[in-house]
């Protein structure tokens, strides 16, 4: 068993390293906002593969992943909520800046606060991972064969499921951490503007994409 879980979590590690539309919220997040928002955005995410997590343990997430008609309301959802992200990101570039002058917790950089607070980045991690069913496809179509033998399925797959978090959260955080000691490159007037064009992008990109897979 201890075998299979060790090949489960290289596999998963490879798919949690893979960028997407939660790395590209994650950063706009924590560069533009700083790290703490960059943490509570992570941490909406880990909720929201919880749901998902907990919705395929019941079996519910297969339902979903069966019925063709659920499964594209929930798609075009999840990709109009990107779409929207990177379009308000191209046209509002530069909205959420630096203070000049002010500090905040010792890495971190105290930002003119012109969008929502904490809880915004929270629900935007969570909203954006709930309206993600390739989560549901994941889960239900890859954690059965990955799960260790010699345990309940249901009991294997919650396994899987908080192995996945946990790895999303360590790799995520690290990744916040290390954007916020690059505090003073992104402090520099331009960069936020820049950066919310290209998140913007990306953002709209993931979206097409997972509107029109």
């Amino acid at each position: 068993m201890l075998t299979a879980l060790l090949g489960a979590t290289g596999v998963l590690a490879l798919l949690t390293l893979v960028p997407g539309p939660d790395m590209a919220i994650v950063t706009k997040r924590a560069i533009t906002r700083g790290r703490g928002d960059g943490l509570r955005t992570v941490a909406g995410i880990a909720v929201g593969l919880l749901i998902w997590g907990a919705l395929t343990v019941a079996g519910l997430a297969a339902l979903l992943a069966a019925s063709t008609e659920v499964y594209l309301v929930v798609k075009l959802t999840g990709a109009a909520y990107l779409c929207w992200l990177g379009a308000r990101a191209l046209l509002r570039p530069g909205a959420e800046r630096v203070a000049p002058g002010e500090r905040g917790e010792p890495g971190e950089r105290v930002l003119e606060r012109s969008g929502p607070g904490g809880g915004g980045a929270w629900r935007t991690g969570l909203v954006a991972n709930v309206l993600n069913p390739k989560i549901a496809v994941f889960y239900t179509g890859l954690l059965p064969a990955l799960a260790p033998p010699g345990l309940r399925p249901e009991v294997g797959m919650a396994l899987l499921v908080l192995l996945h978090v946990l790895l999303t959260v360590v790799w995520l955080g690290t990744y916040v951490y290390v954007l916020s000691r690059a505090g003073r490159f992104f402090a520099r007037p331009r960069v936020p503007r820049a950066l919310d064009r290209t998140t913007g992008v990306v953002l709209i990109g993931f979206g097409v994409r997972v509107a029109t897979t």
